[in-house]
């Protein structure tokens, strides 16, 4: 096949490239730079210089993408057969607009775009931040759990994102959703700062770290990704893990250990504590406008502070998804490797 990807000079999309090369498909890469031409063709890659920013979705006036010229890289679209949506601003602070913005406008028009030049299926990156809401709901998570109102921007906006393209009537051209959790592997760098910190004794547990976290590795999201390209039904979304959520300390140790940081004797705060704390604080940083979060918010009490995995029967039975890297391979990948290693 013929694709056509956003996100490929990233950690994530630079392993999604790998894996589509190697089952032998083309792979067009949306490149907004020379460095980031030249990490997708490294990966495999063909590089279409652009920019997602260049793309005119439905602003807040209402104006649709389809009344304003769109950007000349979108012709690379023509003759794909499948785009692999990757691309995205990820934060766990800031405010909807942001997000609206750089993420789901630019996300609308690629969408409309490709199914006016014929693509045939869009696989979209979503997340299962789009299910993390205030309430603490149930402890395992499934396609058809209630969503409630995400926690934060990031995932509100992923989940309008999802509906907005659900919405829209594209006869020919597929749409299938999947929803990872935390992302891990080598080569990510997001935890060097906070293995930093670990380092500088800045970290603390949640309850002991015994709440249980879910995951996955980047190879067995590109695994999926592959399958969507020619699994799953139009309009299905899928939750993607490893497959074995545990405590989130039995993760995180090793995870940090692997970045230089030693958190096996973190100190621990009770939830009974963090919960209040992290509300209070939240709430003072969102008053003055902070641009920066708290240093305990409700997002990391929601991520810490309860149990939460996803089910993924769904995904193996209609994706044929099987998890191939284990967390012990995984860790021992990142332990030979030097690498570090985060969330996503």
């Amino acid at each position: 096949m013929d694709i056509f990807l956003t996100g490929g000079s990233g950690f994530v999309g630079q392993h999604m490239i790998t894996r589509l090369v190697a089952d032998g498909h083309t792979v067009r890469a949306l490149a907004r730079s020379p460095e980031s031409a030249r990490r997708v063709e490294q990966a495999g890659a063909t590089a279409v210089l652009g920019d997602l920013a260049d793309l005119h979705g439905p602003d807040p006036a209402g104006h649709p993408a389809s009344t304003r010229p769109g950007p000349a890289w979108l012709g690379a679209l023509d003759g794909c057969d499948a785009v692999v949506h990757a691309a995205a601003r990820m934060a766990f602070w800031g405010p909807d607009a942001g997000f609206e913005r750089d993420n789901h406008r630019p996300t609308v028009a690629l969408f409309t775009a490709a199914a006016a030049a014929g693509v045939g299926r869009f696989v979209l990156v979503s997340a299962a931040a789009v299910s993390t809401d205030r309430n603490r709901g149930p402890a395992v998570v499934s396609e058809t759990t209630p969503t409630g109102r995400p926690l934060i921007a990031y995932g509100r906006v992923k989940l309008a994102t999802e509906r907005a393209l659900a919405d829209l009537s594209t006869p020919g051209t597929t749409l299938v959703v999947l929803r990872p959790p935390l992302i891990w592997g080598p080569g990510m760098t997001t935890l060097a700062e906070a293995a930093r910190a670990a380092a500088a004794g800045q970290f603390a547990w949640i309850d002991g770290g015994r709440h249980v976290i879910d995951f996955v590795h980047v190879t067995n999201l590109a695994a999926a990704t592959s399958a969507a390209l020619t699994r799953g039904r139009d309009r299905g979304v899928y939750y993607v893990t490893d497959g074995s959520p545990m405590p989130i300390r039995d993760l995180f140790t090793p995870l940090f250990g692997a970045a230089g940081a030693d958190v096996s004797r973190a100190r621990s705060v009770p939830s009974a504590v963090a919960v209040p704390v992290a509300a209070l604080l939240d709430g003072v940083w969102r008053l003055l406008r902070r641009p920066t979060p708290p240093p305990l918010d409700r997002w990391l009490v929601a991520v810490m502070g309860r149990n939460r995995s996803y089910d993924i029967s769904r995904a193996r039975a209609e994706l044929g998804y099987r998890p191939g890297v284990t967390v012990a391979a995984g860790l021992a990948e990142l332990r030979g490797s030097g690498s570090t290693a985060g969330v996503a």
